[in-house]
């Protein structure tokens, strides 16, 4: 507690009021009466990683023109010969219609060739086959696009590379590595992710060597230099995979675990951890979800397939939904440019996002609500049912400290149809529930529990249930309710509540 002087206790210091003890007054350590936090917590920068929840991956470069998924190293510079300049800002254009708040260039995969002019090697588009590979600059031009399209945007750089001759040397780190990581942070201090592969070491050309190169990754590719150095020029850039800072969800199918914790124990490989999180994992590190729009490999290749907008909105349902986020990824051909029937799946996925889960579709706002228990008000926050509903994710709905389970009750005037349930907790207190489930009723009275076959567990920075539980329609028919009521059966601490969408 805060103790102060009152007027007459200074008085009574100061010799007027002889004679006289002091008057004491105490102010509240909590004067808004906020919620003890639950430890851990993400820091800034990972809040507003989390924000961007839906990114697109754009895999791109030499693999592009020889048809592989991994490059050896021994390329030729010169089969780099886009057949016009790329055009990232097509490739944004096509996933902000999306509803895509964001994109990762890969600059530079495992064969080492950088789509940027570099002084760490010869290996880039300065030697190019043609003019129009000789004036690419992928950083350069994807930052432009994404700045004045209102994106986020960041660069996959691969630590490992199989063409420079001190790979697995020290100097490779320090001489290659860190100043090409250095060289991509000049493109922009407003950064929101860099993408390191977890692919380390093997067989490559390695300068001539044609060998193959071990290392120790947790050691090697010295991550806290980088992401100290990485931070300093861009404060908001998460570090993805080496940087441990976001995890990789763990299949690359675009779905998450239903029950999915934020935390892990760092450094844990384990399926389990890398899918669900861990309840009391000791370290903040959410999932990132990557899949492909194609049914072929990660770069583009003559012939393939895009995945239907139907199923890509399973998948946002199943990572987005399921407290991840989803990078999708979008090759561009070989002229630089998403192919025409990429550009049309997503935009056709934008449509259905808008038409299913749009601000516009949302009956949470029209519908009165109605809660067991709302935590006692502060000087300057209210904690009140409402809060759920009001648009802003400042505010948030809780309990008292010692309740870890909750009613909520909407009610509409007139029978709505329902298909999906959107939940977010305020993660900057913790991630705290671990088991809900949500019902319907027509009169309040008679109620019937929704998606049973469905593990309503973890609810996180956002969750998004369909009504409809497991089945290959994601939209269905719909469920005909004048009341929905979501029971929190468990905490880790008292439940708080930002946001909730009814659809």
């Amino acid at each position: 507690m805060k103790t102060k002087l009152t007027v007459a206790a200074l008085l009574c210091v100061s010799g007027v009021a002889r004679g006289q003890l002091p008057l004491l007054t105490q102010e509240p350590d909590n004067p808004d009466n906020e919620p003890l936090a639950v430890h851990p917590l993400p820091t800034e920068r990972q809040l507003l990683w989390n924000e961007t929840e839906f990114y697109a991956f754009f895999h791109y470069g030499m693999n592009t023109y020889t048809g592989r998924e991994w490059g050896k190293g021994d390329e030729a510079e010169s089969a780099f010969a886009p057949t016009a300049a790329p055009n990232p800002r097509q490739w944004l254009e096509a996933c902000k219609a999306a509803g895509m708040k964001g994109g990762i260039a890969v600059v530079k995969h495992h064969d080492g060739f950088c789509l940027w002019p570099t002084a760490t090697t010869r290996h880039s588009v300065e030697n190019a086959g043609n003019a129009c590979g000789r004036e690419t600059n992928i950083p350069r031009d994807f930052a432009e696009a994404a700045r004045d399209l209102d994106m986020k945007y960041g660069f996959y750089v691969s630590p490992w590379d199989r063409n420079s001759a001190s790979y697995g040397e020290d100097n490779y780190v320090t001489e290659v590595f860190l100043k090409q990581c250095a060289e991509l942070a000049e493109y922009g201090s407003d950064q929101f992710e860099m993408w390191f592969d977890g692919a380390n070491g093997g067989n490559g050309y390695y300068g001539g060597r044609n060998t193959t190169v071990s290392v120790d990754e947790s050691i090697y590719y010295d991550i806290p230099n980088l992401r100290d150095s990485v931070h300093k020029v861009c404060p908001d850039c998460v570090m993805w995979g080496q940087g441990g800072e976001a995890r990789w969800i763990g299949n690359e199918s675009g779905y998450a675990g239903e029950t999915n914790w934020a935390m892990v124990d760092r450094g844990s490989t384990t399926n389990a951890q890398l899918n669900m999180g861990k309840e009391d994992g000791w370290a903040w590190q959410p999932g990132e979800s990557d899949a492909k729009i194609t049914d072929a490999g990660w770069f583009w290749h003559e012939g393939e397939n895009v995945k239907s907008a139907e199923r890509l909105f399973q998948m946002y349902l199943e990572t987005v939904g399921r407290n991840a986020t989803l990078i999708l990824n979008c090759p561009p051909d070989k002229s630089g440019l998403l192919p025409e029937e990429t550009v049309n799946a997503l935009k056709e996925l934008g449509t259905l996002l808008t038409d299913r889960l749009g601000e516009q579709r949302n009956l949470a706002p029209k519908a009165s609500i109605d809660v067991s228990e709302t935590r006692t008000a502060g000087a300057s926050r209210t904690y009140k049912a409402k809060n759920m509903t009001d648009g802003q994710a400042s505010t948030y709905w809780a309990t008292n400290d010692s309740t870890t389970s909750a009613t909520i009750t909407l009610r509409w005037k007139h029978e709505q149809t329902l298909r999906y349930v959107l939940m977010q907790e305020y993660i900057r207190l913790g991630q705290r529930v671990k088991d809900f489930s949500i019902e319907i009723s027509t009169d309040g009275s008679h109620w019937t529990r929704m998606a049973p076959d469905i593990a309503q567990t973890t609810i996180g920075y956002k969750r998004i249930v369909p009504l409809c539980g497991h089945t290959r329609d994601s939209y269905g028919e719909g469920y005909r309710a004048k009341y929905l009521r979501i029971n929190i059966r468990d905490s880790r601490g008292c439940p708080l509540l930002s946001n909730i969408g009814v659809y």
